[in-house]
């Protein structure tokens, strides 16, 4: 009886704070960047779905009309190149001249099959069946011959870029004019410190550190949420975080600002406590697995990597 007792304690606590995740950044996608913001990262082995838009961002989201490549601000088509197959239009778009013909052809039979005069305006002798047949294979040749045609027109456009596209177009949208840049083994080292020391900041509530290690806007997120589980009377507590495998998504130049989307996976114990130290959610003896996309960014010449997104995978 004394478990069915602690059950609406239970409840009110599942209800009070849920099962969202409290890690830095809550488990949601937050953060900026650059003109990178609102297009998909290309997709790595770790992260080989798409990552999942940003929930927060202090960069405005693109007009739903714009002229980029398929991402977040448009209907999403998977891109050639990154693991899907080629988006491929249905046939009336490939071929409207096509559709139209065929169409009109098939509908004057039917026309004629509807007003008793069959398929091709009636068939009384064997002259006329014949007659009949020598049209079908002459007009049959005509669609095989222009499907042919168009379909060799449209391989060549397709081979102008090995992702499908036309050449000189970029996969990411309107990115500003940014340019890919190339990383060597410190800056991945940065990625890996900054991803175990921002955790050791969250953990000791320590909000200078952290603004230290990530953009104000960052920052910003951190506080609030931070705040949030302060007003509850509770505390995120992250530890024994272990670094297991990253992946380069992006690396790019826009400007004086140099940017770097890297798919990280790490395991770590999770635990919410209230203000006696009572664990409300998580497990301090069972390690969960996280993959994250997180984006930093540095400043040409100051060689200092800070935080500037979190994205989650899938």
């Amino acid at each position: 009886m004394r478990n069915f007792r602690l059950l609406p304690i239970a409840f009110a606590v599942f209800c009070l704070f849920g099962t969202a995740d409290a890690r830095p950044g809550g488990g949601s996608s937050i953060g900026s960047r650059g003109s990178h913001t609102w297009s998909a990262p290309p997709r790595t082995s770790i992260t080989p779905g798409w990552a999942r838009p940003m929930d927060q961002s202090a960069t405005p989201r693109p007009s739903p009309n714009y002229g980029g490549a398929p991402g977040y601000a448009a209907p999403a088509r998977p891109m050639p190149g990154y693991g899907a197959p080629a988006y491929r239009p249905s046939y009336p778009v490939r071929h409207p001249f096509l559709s139209g013909f065929a169409g009109g052809f098939l509908g004057a039979g039917l026309f004629g099959l509807l007003s008793g005069h069959g398929m091709m305006g009636g068939m009384t002798g064997g002259t006329s069946f014949f007659g009949f047949l020598f049209q079908v294979l002459i007009i049959g040749g005509l669609i095989a011959f222009v499907l042919r045609l168009f379909g060799n027109r449209r391989q060549n456009q397709m081979g102008a870029s090995s992702t499908g596209m036309p050449a000189g177009a970029s996969p990411f949208g309107n990115n500003g004019g940014s340019t890919p840049v190339t990383l060597t083994n410190d800056d991945y080292t940065s990625f890996q410190r900054l991803l175990l020391d921002i955790q050791a900041a969250w953990s000791a509530q320590n909000m200078r550190a952290l603004a230290s290690m990530a953009t104000p806007e960052m920052t910003g997120y951190f506080n609030a949420q931070l705040s949030e589980l302060a007003s509850r009377g509770a505390r995120n507590i992250v530890s024994n975080v272990q670094f297991q495998r990253g992946d380069l998504s992006e690396a790019w130049r826009e400007g004086n600002l140099t940017y770097a989307t890297v798919a990280m996976r790490y395991a770590m114990t999770d635990v919410t406590t209230d203000s006696m130290g009572n664990v409300i959610d998580g497990s301090s003896t069972e390690p969960v697995i996280v993959t994250e996309l997180w984006t930093f960014v540095r400043a040409d010449g100051r060689g200092n990597w800070i935080l500037s997104a979190i994205q989650q995978a899938g």
